[in-house]
């Protein structure tokens, strides 16, 4: 494990995505319903142009993030498998009389995941995957999208991937899931998960800094309090980056604390093993303890959580 954990932190990978599912929404209001419920412009959602994006409840606290991208005149959300029922069912609540479809299409849509290059990439494909992150390219029928990391990475969609795949692997390391969502988390990249669901509000998890948010878009379920938190400064909580020196692997919404409360001052959004023999993790912590106080998982007497620099300007902020 540890040496597949290396090979995705520096050189070439493949990963097989299947542990994401896959919802797909069409039909002539598929947009304007999209933009009345989730966190940010559909409107921005092209061919070219791929987003992060969130379905929040009406306290505006997020009950699942992920990818939106476009594919021929349907849009297709990208989001963990074991959040994909509760999704679905959320959104099929205010269809209403709307002329949308929503479907599951996990099985009719591969997916892969690509790090650490891009010329082998472009060879396989037959043509150069995007190149700014969010970049969206559609040809004959397989979708790439660029998305951030330390190295560049992409997600490839398509109906059969067997021959790039094939292709890829000669060159690049087949690495498992969970080497994929170290990446993710190095890259500041949260995943809201069942166990954290309507945990925290977007700006918690540093969606206005990563473009998962929109403040001009207009209403949709939860901006109200989204929109206050942002404008007020009322935000007392904020997703740090970490590493615990632990053989244990914390789970999300594992809570932290600080040495004089017995009060948890924060939370573990996802966390996964460094080959170094640590545990990288991204963390909900209370600001006011996070800059003064030293930071402990489960108990006052756990082990301490290393802040490390995220690698992102928590000043950007979506449009």
């Amino acid at each position: 494990m540890e040496i597949a954990l290396q090979q995705a932190l520096h050189g070439e990978v493949i990963t097989d995505l299947s542990h994401f599912g896959l919802i797909k929404i069409s039909g002539s209001e598929a947009e304007s319903f999209l933009q009345g419920q989730l966190t940010n412009d559909v409107r921005q959602v092209t061919e070219k142009q791929s987003q992060l994006s969130a379905l929040c409840s009406a306290k505006g606290r997020l009950i699942i993030n992920f990818r939106l991208f476009k594919r021929d005149t349907a849009y297709y959300i990208v989001l963990p498998q074991e959040s994909l029922d509760l999704t679905l069912k959320r959104l099929r609540m205010y269809v209403l009389r709307a002329d949308v479809k929503l479907e599951e299409v996990s099985e009719s849509l591969s997916r892969i995941g690509v790090a650490g290059g891009t010329q082998h990439l472009t060879d396989c494909l037959g043509f150069a995957p995007p190149t700014e992150i969010d970049g969206s390219f559609t040809s004959d029928q397989i979708t790439v999208l660029r998305i951030s990391g330390e190295s560049k990475r992409y997600i490839v969609f398509s109906e059969t991937l067997e021959n790039i795949s094939a292709c890829l692997a000669k060159k690049a390391e087949q690495v498992d899931a969970n080497a994929w969502q170290l990446l993710d988390i190095l890259a500041g990249l949260p995943q809201i998960v069942p166990a954290t669901a309507e945990a925290f509000v977007p700006q918690m998890v540093n969606y206005q800094a990563i473009n998962g948010v929109s403040f001009k878009k207009g209403c949709y379920t939860g901006q109200e309090i989204v929109a206050r938190t942002q404008y007020l400064g009322s935000l007392k909580r904020r997703m740090y980056l970490a590493k615990i020196e632990t053989a244990r692997l914390p789970q999300p919404s594992d809570t932290l604390y600080v040495s004089n409360n017995e009060q948890s001052v924060g939370k573990i959004v996802n966390a996964q093993r460094h080959p170094d023999g640590s545990v990288i993790v991204l963390a909900v912590i209370q600001i006011s303890n996070a800059e003064s106080d030293d930071i402990y998982w489960q108990s006052q007497q756990g082990e301490c959580l290393q802040l490390m620099d995220l690698p992102y300007s928590l000043a950007n902020q979506s449009n």
